[in-house]
This record gives C-alpha cells, structure tokens and sequence, in this order.
C-alpha cells in the first residue's frame, strides 16, 4: 500500500529517513520538473532549478520545520517552492524572457514514428507553438504550463500563484485566446503569401 506523502515527511523528520526523501522526490519529479522546464525551455536551466528546489525543500524541512503543514499537500508546498525558484532565476536575469534553448515541453507529445513529410510539418508546428507561447506575458505562460503539462487544478493554481480561481481562469482564457490569434495570424498570412506567388 502506497504511504502518504504526509508519513513520508514525518519519516523523514522523526527519523532522518533518506529513503522516505527519495521516494517524495522520485513520486512527484515529474510534475515539477514539467512546470521548471516549460518555463525556462532549457533543459539545463531546468535541470539545475530542480535541484535548487529540493535543495530549499530540505532546508525548509530541516531548519523550518513549521513551513511545511501536513494536509495532504506536499506536492502544492513544493510546486510553490518550484515556482519562487524559477522566479528567483528570472529575477536574476532582471526580466521574464526565454532562454534560447530549443527543447521545449511539447516535444514529447509525438509518440508514434510519422512519414517524413509529417514529422517535418509537426516539427514546423511545435516549433511556432513554442514561439507563440514564448510570446504570451509571463502571468499567462506560468498559468498555462501548470495546467497543461503539470496538470494541476485551477484551485491549486490559485493558490500556488496566490490569485483567485476567476484570476486563474482568466489567465488561461486570455492565454488560449492569444494563442488563437497567433495562430490566425499566421494563417492568413501564409494565404496571403500563397496568393502573391499564384498571381505573380
């Protein structure tokens, strides 16, 4: 039987259960490693905001015992700590942009081998997809990866970022409209190129 999150913790607290660190951070990696690298796009930038987080989640366990209160979502604690650790390295860079690294969250979506002509079109696809997304403000971005890659709820989007659900919402309505018009943007451009060349 799978034991909770909450007696891993107290493993580890009451016992300095290595093991029981291992297993929290090995259940929940993949969640937070999602959110870090749709937001940065850099697998190495990623890799090294992974490590800081679980880095600040063991001092906040072993020096501030009392940041973490057991109910049932240490997940939303440490997606929270995720979330000031990648705004901590934006900060560095003394403003919200992306890094030029061409590896972005929507890369694994591809699952089956296509033909040729369809895996390049798919790469052109992803490729303004992730453009598009890079392009989106910061608020709308972040709102975007949580759900969409991390699969958290709006509820719990809310109180990770620290805004009501309608905010939350909101965030992801303008983000997916935008998106849109991105896209239908592209669109009648390329129709318009396509009918220059025809008439030319």
């Amino acid at each position: 039987m799978r034991e909770p999150d909450d007696q891993l913790v107290q493993n580890y607290l009451d016992r300095g259960d290595q093991d029981a660190f291992r297993r929290l951070v090995e259940r929940h990696q993949e969640p937070v490693y999602s959110f870090l690298l749709g937001m940065v796009r850099d697998r190495d930038v990623a890799d090294d905001l992974f490590q800081d987080t679980f880095i600040r989640v063991l001092d906040a366990l072993g020096r501030r015992r009392g940041s973490y209160a057991q109910q049932g979502k240490f997940l939303a604690w440490v997606m929270r700590i995720a979330r000031n650790a990648t705004l901590d390295y934006f900060r560095s860079r003394s403003k919200w942009h992306d890094t030029s690294g061409s590896d972005g969250f929507w890369d694994r979506l591809t699952s089956e081998a296509p033909a040729p002509d369809e895996l390049l079109v798919a790469k052109e696809r992803r490729a303004w997809l992730e453009l598009c997304i890079a392009r989106l403000p910061a608020e709308q971005r972040e709102v975007l990866v949580l759900r969409q890659d991390s699969e958290l709820t709006f509820r719990e989007i809310a109180e990770l970022t620290g805004v009501s659900i309608n905010t939350a919402l909101g965030r992801m309505r303008y983000a997916l409209f935008n998106l849109r018009r991105m896209t239908e943007q592209r669109s009648a451009a390329k129709k318009k190129t396509s009918a220059s060349a025809v008439a030319a």
